[in-house]
């Protein structure tokens, strides 16, 4: 028979071996453990992994869009992963009347970008006509909704600004990984997009009646208001797409010759760090002087 103390013991070890493994899935998986798969409620009535493809989403880069009666533009800061790498595209041409800016995971804007062109390309093959835009937005939405739906599956970690023009005009339209979208005049998604959306809510009345030289600053000067005062926009860290109404809408990206010229007339930020810098070594001076 096994001594009393022994079995004490055993009992102490497997007790404090089940401790140690629940502390390490506490710290692996969460302390909630209700964001393992897209289909778990939390008892606060939350799905977590959409939350962190939405968190994705305002992680990424700035992506903006604003429209006009008769044009709509999309604007996007492009980052570098280093000084050797060129910076990565984040506008994608879809169709000769829509095109789509992403703040997210490009990987996943990729597979979304071509199941848009697929569905343009067979809608043009068989209806001899461009797809409606409304329409090609639902069907994203519907894909995005349909990831949450399977615990085999994830959320796309992406949001999309789809621009497009179709018969009744300019269209700017949101999606999200939640599968939600919604139609805007103007619109900001990404990192730092608050500042933005704060500069078009003040100047969204006067967007329809403007022309696109006016529309274009309007939209380098809410992209301008992302970024900090050390790190101006220029020619290899912004894009300009441009579809405007007539000519089956026309997507042109901005080149570089007429970027410089709107991107020259933005509105010069405060340096308050050099500010700073100048005004330390005065006031060092009268302390190394006495």
């Amino acid at each position: 028979a096994v001594p009393i103390a022994n079995q004490v013991l055993l009992v102490g070890l497997v007790l404090y071996h089940r401790s140690a493994v629940a502390q390490v899935s506490e710290v692996m998986f969460g302390a909630n453990k209700y964001d393992m798969d897209c289909i778990t409620w939390s008892p606060n009535g939350r799905i977590l992994q959409i939350e962190y493809a939405m968190e994705a989403v305002k992680q990424g880069t700035p992506v903006l869009g604003v429209r006009s009666k008769t044009h709509v533009v999309i604007a996007s800061f492009k980052r570098a992963q280093s000084e050797l790498a060129h910076h990565q595209q984040k506008i994608f041409k879809i169709d000769n009347h829509m095109c789509i800016g992403i703040a997210g995971l490009t990987a996943d804007a990729r597979v979304l970008a071509e199941y848009m062109r697929n569905e343009c390309l067979n809608h043009r093959y068989v209806y001899d006509s461009p797809m409606n835009v409304g329409r090609l937005v639902s069907q994203v939405a519907d894909k995005s909704q349909t990831k949450t739906q399977n615990s085999s599956k994830r959320p796309y970690g992406v949001g999309l600004l789809i621009a497009g023009v179709d018969e009744k005009g300019p269209h700017l339209f949101e999606t999200c990984p939640s599968g939600i979208s919604n139609e805007y005049y103007a619109m900001a998604i990404g990192g730092k997009s608050t500042s933005a959306k704060t500069y078009l809510e003040k100047h969204f009345a006067t967007f329809p009646d403007v022309d696109l030289d006016a529309l274009i600053q309007h939209a380098l000067e809410a992209m301008n208001k992302t970024t900090s005062s050390d790190q101006p926009l220029t020619e290899k860290n912004t894009a300009v797409a441009i579809l405007g109404v007539g000519n089956g809408g026309d997507f042109r990206e901005l080149p570089v010759d007429e970027l410089t010229k709107f991107l020259d007339k933005l509105e010069k930020k405060d340096e308050p760090d050099a500010t700073m810098d100048a005004a330390a070594p005065a006031a060092a001076a009268p302390a190394e002087g006495g």
